[in-house]
């Protein structure tokens, strides 16, 4: 019987993390989990860590590290800190990268450097820093499997086919990829409906389960745009090549269209168990069937073009793509800015597209050569997304509206 594969698995508390535990122990041995990482959740990373025993745990606050240590087994090392996510993200074999935001970028660029398969559910780090996680992607053994499931589809389907952006046998037979998008809950609504949503509406989506900021950008869109940014880096396709269309089952996962008219899909109920697995074992398979469809009860699959008026984000992740170098980042951090203050009651969810595009209009885009370019791009976004919502905060604050509204 083959080693296990050794795997660390970075924001191990979220949701992404605990489902990757699922599939570590649904696979019977193959892997063996040697690193655990969160940024503030000790009691259930000690939890993890009792389960797994890893050598090493890490934890990006700086001042739970004495309470971690005091609840993992004995001999269990605790890091602490900024660095520590990245510090073991070289531990491994496979790194699975499920930190939230920008502040997966560091062990992105730690787990390619030091030579490993990064299993990338972070979007946020290859879409703010893609320049720079490129070069490092050439590091020797240095590999990206996408965990997002719309990636990991085009991935299977682009291995079905055989193609490869590192392999030349021909002009490649790649016409489009198609990537799908629930709709999110607001799919059919008008901008005017949407005005006045609550947080707990826009945080109901009707078929994923993920953290707060996925969910908010599920319902605006903006994640299917960094998702089209995503694409085009991982598959070297361009963004004429890539296209969206909204699937409410998501069911199809995404498509990939070749010239000769045909399109592969990759097809199963929603269940991020199976990229996750899909990501450790490649370019084997898991065993255990997770998102197998019962055919007996599937009874439609639908499609629809998404609406550029009522979703925006969409439009401004396409400019932001083209516009290349610096520009991601900043599409990047001026939304994370925009959420987080829709989340605490400061912004209308219509004015997160208002914030991005603000902090576009007023960025100059340069070419990244190192992670501290790609920082400084990310914090001037942040400031002028800052700015945005203090003016639009202003102009009509958010908490006085809804009063006068219920009053």
């Amino acid at each position: 019987m083959p080693a296990a594969r050794t795997v660390c698995i970075a924001g191990s508390t979220g949701s992404i993390g605990t489902q990757a535990l699922d599939v570590v122990r649904a696979a019977a041995g193959r892997f063996e989990v040697v690193a655990l990482a969160a940024r503030s959740s000790v009691a259930l990373l000690a939890e993890q860590a009792r389960e797994v025993r890893p050598p090493r745990v890490a934890i990006a606050d700086a001042t739970k590290a004495g309470q971690l240590a005091s609840l993992v087994p004995a001999g269990t090392e605790v890091l602490a800190g900024e660095g520590a996510l990245a510090a073991v993200a070289s531990d491994a074999d496979i790194v699975l990268n499920g930190v939230v935001g920008f502040d997966g970028l560091p062990v992105t660029l730690a787990a390619l450097t030091a030579g490993r398969r990064l299993a990338l559910a972070n979007k946020e780090s290859l879409i703010a820093g893609g320049p720079v996680v490129q070069q490092a992607l050439r590091t020797p053994g240095a590999e990206i499997v996408p965990v997002d499931s719309e990636h990991c589809a085009v991935h299977q389907c682009l291995q079905s086919l055989r193609i490869s952006r590192n392999l030349d046998n021909g002009p490649a037979p790649l016409r489009r990829i198609l990537l799908t998008a629930s709709g999110g809950p607001f799919r059919g609504k008008s901008l005017h409906e949407l005005s006045e949503v609550t947080v707990d509406e826009a945080l109901a989506h009707p078929t994923w389960k993920m953290g707060p900021m996925n969910t908010i950008n599920s319902s605006t869109l903006l994640n299917k745009g960094l998702e089209v940014i995503e694409a085009h880096l991982l598959f070297g396709a361009p963004y004429e090549q890539i296209d969206v269309v909204v699937h409410p089952q998501s069911v199809v996962h995404s498509m990939v269209e070749t010239t000769d008219g045909a399109t592969l899909a990759q097809l199963s109920m929603p269940d991020m168990r199976l990229p996750i697995g899909y990501a450790f074992s490649y370019p084997g398979r898991m065993a255990s069937a997770f998102g197998a469809i019962d055919w007996s009860k599937l009874g439609r699959l639908d499609f629809e073009v998404p609406d550029p008026d009522t979703f925006p984000c969409l439009g401004l992740a396409y400019e932001a793509g083209r516009q290349g170098g610096t520009a991601p980042a900043c599409l990047n951090g001026a939304n994370e800015v925009a959420v987080e203050a829709f989340l605490n009651g400061r912004l209308r969810w219509v004015d997160i597209a208002t914030v991005i595009d603000e902090a576009l209009t007023n960025f100059k885009a340069t070419e990244p050569r190192d992670v501290d370019d790609v920082l400084a791009a990310d914090a001037e976004a942040r400031a002028l997304a800052h700015e945005a919502v203090a003016r639009l905060e202003a102009r009509a604050p958010l908490a006085t509206r809804r009063a006068a509204q219920h009053g």
